[in-house]
C-alpha cells in the first residue's frame, strides 16, 4: 500500500468540504491541496471528481471563464449529508489519535 492510498478519503472529505462552501474546481483544488502538502496532478484529481459525481455526492456544471470551459462542482445533499457523518466520525478519530497516553 502507497501513503496516497491512505489519504484517499481525506482528499476527497477536503473536496466536500470546499464544495459545501462555494463551487469549487480542478485547478483550485489541486492548489488548495499543495497548500497542505499534497501534490497530485490533473490526471489524479479528475478520475477522483468524477467517480464523486458519479456516486452523487457532487454535481456539476461546465461554465465559461475568460474564454475557457471550467466545469465547476458543487455539494449534493447526498454529498453534505456525508460529510456531516464523516465530522462525526473523523473527530472521535482525531480524539483517539491524539489522546495523551
Amino acid at each position: 500500500m502507497r501513503d496516497r492510498d491512505l489519504y484517499g478519503g481525506l482528499l476527497r472529505l477536503h473536496i466536500l468540504y470546499h464544495a459545501e462552501k462555494e463551487p469549487v474546481f480542478a485547478l483550485g483544488i489541486m492548489e488548495e491541496l499543495r497548500r497542505h502538502g499534497y501534490r497530485m496532478s490533473a490526471g489524479t484529481l479528475y478520475p477522483v471528481l468524477h467517480s464523486m459525481e458519479a456516486a452523487g455526492y457532487l454535481r456539476s456544471r461546465l461554465r465559461i471563464v475568460d474564454g475557457k470551459a471550467r466545469r465547476n462542482y458543487v455539494i449534493t445533499a447526498k454529498g453534505r449529508r456525508a460529510l456531516a457523518a464523516a465530522k462525526e466520525k473523523v473527530s472521535g478519530l482525531f480524539g483517539e489519535l491524539f489522546e495523551e497516553g
